[in-house]
């Protein structure tokens, strides 16, 4: 489709006039001029002022001025209802990057209160200690039973009022001494937040 750039350009070509003789006689700068030809219509400050250079380059190429214009206005309107629509898809898709942003802080937010919640109740909570060894609770011919347990590595260990330490990995060992009967060990476990751990267990000895 012939657009009002091309058709100046080829009624000016006709001619033999070059931009600069159009400059000259309409007092417009050929920039502009050539921006005319090109449809840049966003080379111009405004609407109004293309009208007027659009009438008086109309004129001097000996062109039905009023026709140009209106041809001129339906392109403009075209132009700036594509410009109007990409503003408005820009309007959604940043509504759309907005939510998304707020998701994922929302997200990074949950995700941080809940290593918050779970840093702190292990942190509140009494320690944990197990025993590794012996799975035996029973014995005949052992005088001594080694013990070995499993506590966290901050905690401090007491059994029988001795103080026992763990290594690296938080194992302890223990000899217990057996005599005939119920023996009872008493592990006693305080964790660096000053929270107790009592584990007791029986160790029978028969004859």
């Amino acid at each position: 489709m012939v657009s009002v750039g091309s058709l100046l350009k080829n009624k000016r070509e006709q001619k033999k006039l070059s931009l600069s003789d159009v400059e000259k006689h309409i007092k417009v700068r050929a920039k502009f001029i050539q921006a005319l030809e090109e449809d840049r219509w966003d080379a111009f400050t405004s609407k109004i002022y293309i009208s007027g250079i659009l009438k008086n380059y109309s004129q001097f190429l000996g062109l039905d001025y009023r026709k140009v214009l209106a041809f001129f206005r339906r392109e403009y309107e075209q132009q700036e209802d594509v410009r109007f629509k990409k503003r408005v898809s820009k309007k959604y898709l940043s509504a759309d990057s907005k939510k998304a942003v707020w998701a994922g802080f929302l997200t990074v937010l949950v995700l941080f209160v809940i290593y918050f919640l779970f840093q702190l109740f292990q942190y509140l909570r009494p320690p944990q200690v197990e025993l590794l060894s012996p799975s035996q609770t029973t014995f005949r011919h052992d005088v001594v039973v080694k013990v070995i347990g499993k506590t966290e590595k901050e905690a401090t260990i007491t059994i029988f009022g001795e103080r026992v330490y763990q290594n690296k990995e938080g194992i302890f060992e223990f000899m217990f001494p057996l005599s005939n009967g119920d023996n009872k060990l008493r592990v006693e476990v305080v964790g660096a937040n000053g929270k107790k751990t009592v584990l007791e267990k029986i160790f029978r000895k028969i004859q």
